[in-house]
């Protein structure tokens, strides 16, 4: 009797997947695929590798699970979060339910650009922020929504942009190429009307990119080949006001003479560069970052052509350390001139 009830108990213990050989509960204690939707507290669907906070039920949170491919994403999300995983592929059907979506955050995967739908994006129609940097890509992705203000590729192998990959994105404010291998762009910027940030510093560029939108106010150009600029380079971008351009093969017969004496610049940086004079800038600059170039002199009229109670420079950082300069070949009267400037550094 004790053996029999023995027997009994550890059937009770055991799951029946064990002792039969179908059995329709199996699924309350076996592993679930990544196809599964589980309901949350609210009754909602959500894939078992990711949580759906109650408090916020249009946000699905998968970021660093181990994925390898996309989750099933229920119709109501509207922010999801799959960064930090191993997803390689991105089919046109795993995208059917994302209508809704605002924020898509697929940054640090291992997605490439053969493996990308041609429809994936395409019917996120409201979609506000895409991130894919720190992927595989070779090219930006087709058919991109309209609607995309920040959109971030960083961290890539892009090659080439061209007009079609960046067609109708009017709305467009943020753009992050940097660290890729971009060598052209054409006039694939002119399109973007509302963009303020361009980064595509860290690519292979040798000139500087055409048809820079009018809005832009953040141009980021540091670690490129270019080594000279185009004449008239700022008089399209009016509200432009922070240049890096560090890092690259600008001499002084590659800059036009009043390139940056234009006002509204805040900041400009041309360090690590190979120039010998400081360029013309306006009284207005506030920042000029010129360290290890080759300066040998330092012209006061760079910064002031004339120098009175109302008339000096608005410049507060100064850098020209790692120049062939020292502070004794300063001009007395650059007191005056740089009377706002509270650090200068040789």
């Amino acid at each position: 009797m004790r053996a029999v009830a023995a027997l009994f108990l550890l059937g009770a213990l055991v799951p029946p997947c064990l002792s039969q050989q179908r059995d329709p509960f199996a699924w309350l204690y076996s592993p679930r695929g990544h196809g599964f939707l589980r309901a949350d507290s609210n009754g909602g669907e959500c894939p078992e590798e990711c949580d759906c906070p109650p408090t916020f039920p249009v946000a699905m949170y998968c970021d660093g699970r181990g994925l390898t491919a996309m989750p099933s994403i229920p119709s109501r999300m509207k922010y999801l979060y799959l960064q930090n995983n191993a997803i390689a592929a991105i089919p046109d059907s795993a995208m059917v339910n994302t209508t809704n979506l605002v924020w898509l955050l697929l940054h640090h995967n291992q997605l490439t650009s053969d493996a990308i739908g041609e429809q994936a994006f395409a019917k996120m129609q409201g979609l506000d922020r895409l991130y894919l940097q720190h992927n595989n890509l070779t090219r930006i992705p087709q058919n991109l929504p309209g609607s995309l203000r920040d959109l971030r590729l960083n961290h890539n192998s892009i090659q080439k942009v061209i007009p079609a990959e960046l067609d109708r994105m009017e709305n467009l404010t943020i753009l992050y190429l940097h660290d890729n291998a971009v060598t052209d762009v054409g006039t694939s910027l002119k399109g973007l009307k509302s963009l303020i940030l361009l980064d595509i510093s860290g690519n292979h560029l040798k000139t500087v990119p055409q048809g820079l939108p009018e809005e832009l106010h953040q141009l980021y150009l540091e670690s490129n080949s270019i080594d000279s600029l185009p004449e008239n380079f700022l008089a399209g971008v009016p509200q432009l006001q922070y240049i890096r351009m560090a890092h690259n093969q600008l001499t002084d017969k590659g800059i036009p003479q009043n390139t940056f004496n234009v006002t509204g610049l805040v900041e400009l940086d041309l360090s690590f560069n190979k120039l010998e004079r400081i360029p013309l800038v306006s009284v207005t600059l506030q920042h000029l970052y010129l360290q290890a170039n080759q300066i040998k002199e330092f012209t006061l009229g760079s910064f002031c052509n004339v120098v009175d109670v109302s008339s000096f420079s608005k410049l507060q950082t100064l850098r020209l350390d790692g120049n062939e300069i020292s502070a004794r070949d300063v001009p007395a009267e650059s007191a005056h001139c740089l009377r706002q400037a509270s650090t200068i550094e040789f």
